[in-house]
């Protein structure tokens, strides 16, 4: 059974997460910088097979865009462009910073451990993937 990917895209840096072949457990991959994310993605996607790609949507508390929700829809864009043939399922990532940031702490990372803002990006796609999948079953 092929792979699902979540992208947690960010201007700097870019949280990656996969399941494992049977679509059951998410768990964070990666994380790049974000002007590498498409020769990253290119070289992953010739290893493994993955069905579809989640990208994170950043809403407000009251459901709008975010600030940046443009510079994500520009990397969809993007994406689309280079991988046309995949499929790919917007989700909405409010919250998931904040998770990321509580699960450090809930793990008993140390403060400067928490500090490092590349595992929380990639924390922060696992949630979404995770929280997709919990979704998908039921």
């Amino acid at each position: 059974m092929p792979r699902i990917l979540a992208i947690d895209y960010g201007q700097k840096r870019t949280g990656i997460a996969v399941t494992d072949e049977m679509q059951i457990i998410a768990s964070g991959l990666t994380t790049i910088p974000s002007p590498t994310a498409i020769a990253f993605l290119k070289d992953y996607f010739s290893k493994e097979k993955v069905e579809a790609v989640l990208i994170g949507e950043p809403k407000q508390m009251n459901g709008e865009p975010s600030e940046s929700a443009s510079i994500i829809k520009g990397f969809v864009t993007h994406f689309t462009n280079h991988f046309p043939d995949m499929k790919v399922i917007r989700v909405d990532e409010r919250f998931t910073s904040k998770m990321a940031f509580q699960t450090m702490i809930d793990s008993g990372l140390s403060k400067k451990q928490r500090q490092n803002k590349a595992l929380i990006d990639e924390i922060s796609a696992t949630i979404m993937l995770q929280d997709y999948l919990t979704r998908k079953m039921f």
